[in-house]
């Protein structure tokens, strides 16, 4: 009687599937649900890998397997078509398919698409699909169908997991806070994190963190959270966890080569520099302080661009710095046609202003990109073609 019952709990074992080393886990949620379905339904066992509708599972189960397959069909098809353009790419740089890496695929598009853009973002790439699409996350489950993650009928599981943690991170804050308070009746010193020269990470960052896609208002609600962690007085104590989620500003603006403010015979003060390029546009730029908004360009004022785009790119670095009846703006510029000058005299506009404002400012004048300098050239002309990009029209006959 007793090897009968033994054979029987070992085929329902091999039903469920279940790892003989971690008792009662499933690592594949499609393979324990389609087990717990298999034995409890009275109907034909069908595969969830065809379209099927689990009767017997909630919608939100059945809206997380829909979700998984969709993700792993839209894997699998993009993977075969990488793997069918690596091999096109291969043929034609006469290389090896079999050891084609994705350096030779860089190399191979930047040899067969020449581009003179200036963002790396906005050139032809070829990229492996695990690192161009968000993989998202297969969740676990137990032998009777129940979820592992306390957060899986959120949707957004980890996501939620992530906020429920910043909330902990704050009420343990609270905490010592009052237990200093009731110890010693008044307050701690404030040991707040210093966040200068960071920033918080972007959207997509956080997706390829979390292995989630998320909405604006998801992760508006994210830096949110994280600001009033960020402003506890005590937020020191969590700098570990918030660091977490800034990104590190490449460039100190404290260890900046910043032009030190001179003064004239009259004690006014001014920053000089030269040269400011910009295409083939030199300019010098200077910028007094004490001033009332006045614009010189080589003698005239602010007319002497016809065009509202040219006037637009002076304009907008004594706007975003709230230095627009401040200082004085004098600059000369020669060679070049009006966009050339203008982002000449932009750009050295911005490197002035830095005298002249906060540190938190220059910061956000790094990010808004007035300070980078624009080398983009004009394309030259390619053998064979009419022009940069334009082809001799092919004729037949």
């Amino acid at each position: 009687m007793a090897s009968p019952m033994f054979v029987r709990f070992a085929k329902f074992r091999n039903l469920l599937r279940i790892n003989n080393n971690v008792l009662g886990v499933s690592s594949n949620p499609t393979q324990c649900l389609e087990s717990i379905f298999r034995l409890s339904s009275t109907h034909q066992y069908i595969s969830t890998t065809d379209e099927m509708e689990l009767t017997n599972l909630s919608k939100a189960m059945q809206g997380y397997l829909k979700r998984i397959r969709a993700n792993e069909e839209l894997m699998k098809k993009e993977i075969q078509a990488y793997e069918k353009g690596k091999r096109h790419l291969a043929n034609m740089m006469g290389e090896d398919p079999e050891h084609f890496t994705q350096e030779d695929i860089d190399r191979s598009i930047e040899y067969l698409f020449p581009s003179g853009l200036y963002d790396r973002k906005a050139r032809p790439l070829m990229k492996h699909p695990k690192d161009l699409f968000i993989f998202q996350r297969t969740g676990q489950f137990f032998t009777d169908g129940k979820p592992c993650h306390p957060f899986f009928y959120t949707l957004y599981p980890f996501y939620y997991e992530t906020l429920h943690k910043i909330s902990e991170k704050l009420q343990n804050l609270d905490d010592t806070e009052d237990k200093f308070i009731d110890s010693t009746g008044t307050l701690p010193n404030e040991n707040k994190l210093d966040s200068y020269g960071s920033v918080w990470i972007s959207k997509n960052q956080l997706e390829e963190l979390l292995q989630e896609t998320l909405t604006d208002y998801h992760y508006e609600y994210f830096v949110k959270t994280m600001e009033r962690l960020l402003n506890h007085p005590l937020s020191q104590n969590e700098r570990k966890f918030i660091m977490k989620y800034r990104n590190i500003l490449s460039v100190n603006i404290d260890k900046q080569n910043i032009l030190p403010v001179l003064y004239n015979e009259d004690g006014k003060p001014y920053v000089k520099i030269f040269p400011c390029q910009r295409k083939s546009a030199i300019a010098t730029v200077t910028v007094w302080g004490e001033g009332t908004g006045k614009i010189t360009i080589n003698g005239k004022d602010i007319s002497y661009f016809h065009d509202m785009q040219s006037r637009q790119q002076i304009i907008f670095p004594l706007i975003f710095t709230n230095m627009v009846e401040k200082v004085d703006i004098e600059a000369t510029v020669e060679n070049g046609g009006p966009t050339g000058q203008s982002g000449a005299i932009r750009w050295g506009i911005s490197w002035c202003l830095r005298s002249f404002v906060t540190p938190e400012v220059v910061e956000n004048m790094k990010i808004a990109g007035l300070l980078t300098r624009d080398w983009r050239r004009r394309e030259r002309k390619k053998f064979g073609q009419e022009g940069a990009r334009r082809k001799f029209t092919w004729k037949k006959r």
